[in-house]
């Protein structure tokens, strides 16, 4: 457990974050951060009195201003616009980056030795913009993408193939949008090679569908985004942060060199505990996946230049 952990923005994804983290016992303290009046502190109410309940002692708190926040371990950033049907995520790029870029200001501030997890979409892209604008190292600026992106692969597998999504081992990776990477060579049923227990066709059709996730959901709810998954992604990385675990998941992380790649975030494996991404773990890829992952990052750096900072 941590002294504090804040979230910025109190909407689905942020509240539900908030909600997990305190449930978990992350932290002594969870703050709930949004610029509209009233909601973060009514949800944030409404979350401590289920701590009777659930029997969780993390306190919740919500507020319009950083004040509260100030020398918080761990921020989560989720505020920006959902994607509506028929958008992309890039189309959130200009709106969303002036909100991280104020968020990352203030951070900058309030809590200058927090770990920063990112969330907001479009995520490699808003994850450079917090980097950037709050100075940190980049061990201390973490985009959330590969774990989400991972568990809908293995959601979607474990469906076909009638098993446990436990005994489902499998890695996602370069940008967060369309031209995401599922590592078909690193995808394991309790060791065994997907590619022995599902024919190509079916595997291709749920690498598609995990490429479109986010996009299904849109389309589902036509007036919001996924948020339950995407607040579990994040909490994963939290809770691997604050109990030092080690982890290797993957993440958006800013790279120098690795797979032969500089100058942007995207989503590798990394190694992550106490202090932030301990480790970018480079892997043998195919061909065919490190041409993919080449066609992701170019993916990323178009709207990279498009930014204005």
């Amino acid at each position: 457990m941590v002294n504090k952990i804040t979230v910025v923005g109190a909407g689905n994804v942020g509240a539900t974050a908030a909600q997990r983290i305190a449930e978990k016992e992350l932290a002594r303290t969870v703050v709930m951060v949004d610029v509209a009046e009233g909601i973060p502190q009514g949800k944030g109410l409404d979350q401590w009195q289920s701590a009777p309940i659930e029997g969780f002692d993390s306190r919740v708190i919500g507020t319009n201003g950083y004040d509260e926040t100030e020398g918080s371990d761990i921020v989560v950033i989720t505020a920006g616009i959902a994607r509506k049907p028929g958008m992309s995520r890039d189309d959130l790029l200009n709106t969303n980056a002036g909100i991280v870029k104020s968020v990352s200001e203030n951070i900058k501030k309030s809590s200058p030795n927090a770990i920063i997890i990112v969330v907001s979409n479009p995520l490699d892209v808003m994850a450079w913009v917090a980097k950037e604008i709050s100075g940190f190292p980049k061990h201390r600026v973490i985009g959330m993408a590969g774990v989400l992106d991972t568990a809908r692969y293995r959601a979607f597998l474990a469906t076909a193939l009638d098993v446990s999504v436990r005994d489902i081992q499998a890695m996602v990776l370069g940008g967060h949008g369309d031209t995401m990477v599922p590592l078909i060579s690193y995808t394991t049923v309790s060791g065994i090679p997907i590619t022995q227990l599902m024919d190509k066709a079916t595997l291709d059709a749920i690498v598609d569908r995990t490429r479109n996730g986010g996009a299904e959901i849109v389309k589902h709810l036509k007036t919001g985004s996924a948020y339950y998954a995407p607040s579990s992604g994040a909490v994963q990385m939290v809770e691997a942060i604050v109990n030092d675990q080690k982890r290797i998941l993957p993440c958006s992380a800013w790279l120098e060199g690795e797979y032969g790649m500089s100058g942007l975030f995207l989503g590798v494996p990394v190694k992550l505990g106490r202090n932030g991404i301990e480790k970018v773990l480079e892997v043998t890829l195919t061909a065919d996946e490190r041409a993919a992952l080449e066609k992701s990052a170019q993916a990323v750096r178009e709207p990279m230049g498009v930014v204005k900072l």
